[in-house]
């Protein structure tokens, strides 16, 4: 056997014995009525994730830029079993607006009771040529607003063992090609709320975050960025967006969907260059 295939198999065995002892906690009651802030919910993963809220029972703020799409988000909540349902336009390219939105969360749903927050606040899939011409923006709705938002909802999560969800990206774990903007902010949640786990731990302070680590879903800009780009088939964003929701219920400290990239980020890790070597498999690139 080559040394690659060598690698693969003890990698495949790794993640084939953290599936088997893997236990999935999640129990669809603990979200009944519990209050959930969804960011980016007017499209993709935030929406399906809204709706996943709602059929559990739970009490949500929506949040996005465009006022007439969480419009419908919310009735279609309403439908699905929301106990209460909120929502408050904001654009996470501002600064301020981040600590607008928690502090109306707590005002509508009264958060000092209990509290689950869903940070997706995403400028795109992927690359866009406005992310290169205007990094700080781009730095500031994929980085800096979640910080700010997790930072302003500290305090009340604190009180009631809440739960900071943070949706990431295999480009925050492995570098990959053509999203070099987009994978910088990545690998910086990746090593923000991974510290800040550490910090909660080591502090006795009972706040859970779970990093949420996503292939290529299904949503529009995902496809439109990769159509012809990639051998990959997307995966649907209302299961990405379920399995999100089952592991902040559950506290875990990461999930992967879909679940093979656990096996890919292992292979990276214990061998970078062969990591590296069938992650360009994945791309559709010729030279000019």
């Amino acid at each position: 056997m080559k040394p690659v295939g060598k690698v693969l198999c003890a990698t495949g065995v790794v993640a084939g014995l953290i599936a088997f002892f893997w236990k999935d906690d999640f129990n669809p009651e603990s979200l009944s009525g519990a209050r959930v802030l969804v960011t980016g919910a007017s499209a993709g993963i935030g929406e399906q994730i809204a709706y996943h809220c709602a059929r559990f029972g739970a009490e949500i703020v929506l949040t996005a830029r465009r006022e007439a799409v969480l419009q419908k988000v919310m009735e279609k909540c309403l439908t699905l079993g929301a106990k209460k349902i909120f929502y408050i336009p904001a654009d996470m390219s501002s600064p301020s607006e981040p600590e607008k939105v928690v502090q109306f969360a707590v005002q509508k749903l009264d958060l000092e009771f209990s509290c689950r927050i869903t940070l997706v606040p995403g400028f795109g899939a992927m690359e866009t040529k406005s992310c290169f011409l205007d990094s700080v923006f781009f730095i500031q709705v994929n980085f800096l607003s979640y910080v700010a938002l997790a930072t302003a909802a500290l305090p009340t999560l604190e009180k009631n063992r809440g739960v900071l969800v943070v949706v990431s990206s295999l480009t925050g774990k492995m570098p990959t090609p053509f999203t070099t903007s987009y994978s910088a902010t990545k690998f910086a949640l990746e090593g923000f709320f991974s510290s800040l786990r550490h910090e909660l731990i080591m502090q006795k302070r009972d706040v859970s975050v779970t990093l949420c680590i996503l292939g290529l879903i299904d949503t529009e800009s995902a496809l439109e960025y990769t159509r012809g780009k990639v051998h990959l088939s997307a995966c649907p964003a209302p299961e990405a967006a379920l399995a999100i929701v089952r592991g902040g219920a559950a506290r875990a400290h990461e999930i992967f969907y879909p679940r093979w990239l656990q096996q890919l980020c292992c292979l990276w890790a214990l061998v970078p260059s062969s990591g590296n070597q069938v992650l360009r498999t994945f791309y559709n690139y010729s030279s000019p």
